[in-house]
């Protein structure tokens, strides 16, 4: 789901040795790559080497003359030889830029490097970051317009937001060619960089809209991808997820929350499912304005009407142990906390434009269109999801794909999907629907958890997360499991007290 208003941007101590990038870099390397050398000491005492580099690439293969433009990447050589294929890891997002975690030193750039480590015992490890937005080369982020607070927020108004935002994204890169920011680019990069660093066959693993550039790289050059690792799992088809598939994921975790004790005080007769179709008729009503006082301390008023309540019914669902609590905390009419980060995403400010650029040019097939705009679940979550992106597929610069490539084909790369069933960003359906095209595919379905990469799924398995690095060692997928349980999470309470009587 990447509207305009998701778009919207909002080690303990490592010692880092880098060799300076020279400035006359980009003139001299031209289709070529720039490698620096830089080791890293860790906590426990030992250097570890590593790699960083530029691959300069056309920003429009199609163009002979067009500019150069760089991509970062990074290499970890194994410590030893394996004679595995090495692994490309490939950032979700789209607009993640990773390669801070060689010089950053907060948190989560270490857990980002100590995980990058785990795969010297699969074989060489190498990052990839997305052209348009990396260290090593340009971001581009436009400035989205702030909407009023004074009426309800909808979906028309996000679409001409939307698409005033591609007209001036255009208006001011006149230097740039943004028709070259398709999924087939990204992909050709991979190969590029591949080919640069000398290897025949690499591994992917990745998640989220990495496993979409993955799958591309796949359908366009499946003759350099040995096997994947792919998480949270979005196909071509699916950069808008459907309805009814993320209100499935809805009912799976009000399904434990309904369960919980801890909840059971501020349940209504029929549970989680009940609240949601509460506010749904509340709201149908007509909208509420809220005054609540800022991070500043300034007193601002909203208007909350169905369609912002259709975004809200979402919220906090990435941690799913707090979307039970915030959804009570509306249904008894506690409005602050929701009218605040509202007034936070209206307040337009800086978005990355390659989710859009992307998404609009993968598109959909017209039966998924259909499928999207007839599903029985937007009375309740709207179309959000994918009506400004499709009216404003004109405005952006990038060529439609076509059926062509959206649609899947069959593969006989052997591929381990991983996906949650609590996943409200790329529904687990989208892997189930996939699976039938990869004969030696492997599905891992993962209950109650969400969106988030594959050892973040299993993170209570080690056997199966020792398995999937045995995988992309060797290929061998026996030790994989086809099922994990997670235990269910301590859900948040609402911040304020139960109501005195409530009949069941």
């Amino acid at each position: 789901m990447r509207s305009i208003r998701t778009l919207a941007c909002a080690f303990l101590a490592l010692a880092v040795q880098t060799l300076p990038l020279p400035a006359s870099a980009q003139q001299r390397a031209s289709d070529r790559v720039v490698i620096e050398q830089g080791s890293i000491k860790l906590p426990t005492g030992e250097t570890v080497p590593y790699e960083i580099g530029t691959l300069y690439v056309p920003e429009n293969r199609a163009r002979p003359d067009s500019r150069r433009i760089g991509i970062g990447f990074a290499r970890i050589k194994a410590p030893r030889p394996t004679g595995a294929p090495p692994v490309f890891w490939l950032p979700g997002g789209p607009a993640l830029s990773v390669l801070g975690a060689f010089t950053d030193k907060d948190d989560t750039a270490q857990r980002r490097l100590s995980h990058w480590l785990g795969f010297g015992a699969v074989g060489d490890l190498v990052v990839v970051e997305q052209r348009g937005y990396t260290r090593r080369g340009e971001m581009l982020v436009e400035t989205a317009d702030a909407l009023p607070l004074d009426k309800p927020g909808s979906v028309r108004a996000d679409t001409l937001a939307m698409r005033a935002l591609a007209r001036r994204a255009v208006a001011r890169n006149p230097d740039k060619d943004l028709s070259g920011y398709t999924i087939d680019a990204y992909a050709a990069d991979v190969d590029d960089v591949r080919r640069a660093l000398g290897y025949d066959k690499i591994s992917l693993f990745a998640g989220s809209f990495g496993s979409q550039w993955s799958l591309a790289v796949m359908r366009f050059h499946p003759e350099i991808v040995a096997r994947a690792v792919l998480s949270s799992v979005e196909p071509l088809n699916n950069a808008y997820d459907m309805p009814s598939h993320i209100f499935a994921a809805l009912q799976r975790i009000a399904f434990d929350a309904d369960r919980d004790p801890g909840l059971a005080p501020w349940l209504p007769k029929g549970g989680m499912m009940a609240a949601v179709h509460a506010l749904h008729q509340r709201f149908a009503a007509g909208p509420v304005s809220v005054t609540v006082a800022d991070d500043t301390g300034k007193t601002r008023t909203v208007v909350l009407g169905a369609e912002d309540l259709q975004l809200a019914l979402l919220a906090h669902t990435d941690e799913a142990e707090h979307w039970p609590a915030f959804i009570l905390s509306l249904y008894y009419g506690h409005y602050d906390d929701w009218a605040r980060q509202t007034i936070a995403d209206r307040a337009g400010g800086p978005a990355t434009l390659l989710g859009l650029l992307i998404d609009t040019s993968l598109g959909v097939t017209t039966e998924r269109e259909h499928l999207m705009r007839t599903d029985p679940a937007v009375d309740l979550l709207g179309s959000w999801n994918f009506a400004s992106n499709l009216a404003s597929a004109a405005d952006w610069p990038t060529p439609d794909i076509g059926d062509e490539v959206r649609l899947p084909r069959v593969t006989p790369i052997p591929v381990v999907f991983v996906h949650g069933d609590w996943d409200t960003s790329t529904p687990i359906e989208n892997t189930l629907g996939l699976l039938p095209y990869f004969p030696n595919g492997h599905a891992i379905l993962v209950h109650r958890t969400g969106h988030g990469g594959t050892f973040y799924q299993l993170r209570q398995d080690p056997a199966a997360k020792q398995a999937i690095y045995d995988f992309l060692r060797t290929g061998e997928t026996r030790g994989l499991p086809t099922e994990v349980s997670l235990a269910a999470p301590k859900f948040d309470v609402p911040g304020f007290a139960p109501p005195v009587q409530l009949t069941r």
